[in-house]
């Protein structure tokens, strides 16, 4: 009879650990903080289809970071939590909290018991009708949840853009303001994040019923400039060249006529 081959438990959550790290560790990292009229949620993503920031419920949003894949199974489940206790019960019955258990609970699950656990850092963010009610769930890969205020982070780097947000942020920033936080926290010193390179959304308070709403095209590059709008970007088309300081062009123009033979001339013996 073949003997299973035994590995102690701490061993095995510690591998399983380290494995979801490393690949959330890869991919690009995330932000949410509150601003004077909401919740900002910035994110470090150039696909403008492959939406990192969702809106799950109206007045719940949704952010992930790692496998695509993963998270968005996660997204999409949220929704369909959300729909059905809105309609079973009332829409105010539907809160963030609730739905940061049920993916806490079901991402624990699978960390404990499959073999592969899922490489995702999830944010599920409420908005209240004041900055004092206003909701910030960070669960991790293991279920792990944490209630957080001000502002969250997840993704790679966590640790260095906490610091530049602890010394950025503070109570009552406007969004342009705010937003130039987060790119700046997300880029730090040795990158420039343009807004080709982001994916920002809102949730609004003063929205009546949904509040989730994205910030791009001429709204987010009058805040972040872009890339293809800056000078000597190589999809700027070169502008024709002046004359030179020291040679007017009527003087060039007729010089190079003087070179050029007269028609003919070649053939006279």
């Amino acid at each position: 009879m073949s003997m299973s081959f035994y590995v102690p438990a701490e061993q095995a959550m510690k591998d399983k650990a380290d494995y979801a790290r490393k690949g959330i560790a890869r991919g690009r990292s995330l932000t949410a903080l509150v601003y004077d009229e909401g919740l900002l949620i910035c994110a470090e993503n150039p696909s403008s289809t492959l939406h990192k920031v969702s809106e799950i419920y109206d007045r719940i949003a949704f952010a992930g970071v790692g496998r695509y894949n993963e998270f968005d199974q996660l997204r999409r489940a949220g929704v369909r939590s959300a729909d059905l206790t809105g309609y079973s019960f009332s829409r105010e019955d539907v809160n963030a909290r609730s739905l940061a258990t049920s993916y806490a609970q079901f991402l624990g699950q699978v960390f404990t018991h499959e073999i592969k656990p899922m490489e995702v850092e999830i944010l599920v963010a409420e908005v209240g009708d004041e900055p004092s009610r206003d909701e910030l769930y960070h669960i991790l890969f293991d279920g792990t949840v944490m209630d957080e205020d001000n502002f969250s982070v997840l993704g790679g780097e966590t640790e260095q853009i906490v610091e530049r947000l602890d010394e950025a942020w503070k109570p009552g920033l406007a969004l342009a303001p705010a937003v130039k936080v987060a790119v700046a926290a997300l880029s730090g010193t040795d990158r420039n994040l343009s807004a080709d390179d982001l994916e920002v959304a809102v949730l609004d308070r003063h929205n009546d019923q949904r509040a989730f709403r994205r910030i791009e095209g001429d709204a987010l590059t009058k805040i972040v400039p872009s890339a293809k709008r800056q000078p000597g970007h190589p999809s700027e088309p070169k502008a024709d060249l002046p004359p030179a300081a020291d040679e007017p062009a009527p003087a060039r123009r007729a010089a190079t006529k003087k070179a050029q033979p007269e028609a003919g001339a070649d053939s006279e013996e």
